[in-house]
């Protein structure tokens, strides 16, 4: 099993920032491509933005310019950089995760979620 793990999110006034961070642990062989998504109070889970294994990035047009994705592949870790906030960004923020296990099953993982909550 792939287990992933989010944390940094919070409260914080419109035009403020913050960095979320999701880790993967478990008897994975890699980690592919990762990627971030969120879900307003009664909507849809929706992307936000994707990272490849390589680096490459892809946003949703709304946080263009605003959020940027990384990852550290040495921590199995992705990052989202979340600036000029604004109150619609609230929402419940999951990292999402593709992998190869050991015995070469391939398969994703989500995290449980954390909390962005902006104020205007």
């Amino acid at each position: 099993q792939v287990r992933l793990v989010e944390s940094g999110g919070g409260l914080v006034q419109a035009g403020g920032s913050l960095r979320l961070s999701c880790a993967a642990s478990g008897s994975f062989l890699r980690i592919n491509a990762m990627a971030w998504y969120r879900q307003a109070p009664g909507k849809q889970r929706d992307l936000v933005a994707t990272i490849s294994s390589g680096g490459e990035t892809n946003y949703v047009d709304s946080v263009k310019g605003r959020f940027t994705i990384s990852r550290d592949n040495a921590k199995n870790t992705v990052y989202l950089q979340m600036n000029s906030l604004k109150p619609e960004d609230t929402a419940v923020y999951h990292c999402n995760a593709g992998y190869i296990m050991r015995t070469f099953l391939i398969g994703d993982a989500w995290g449980q979620g954390t909390l962005v909550t902006v104020s205007s």
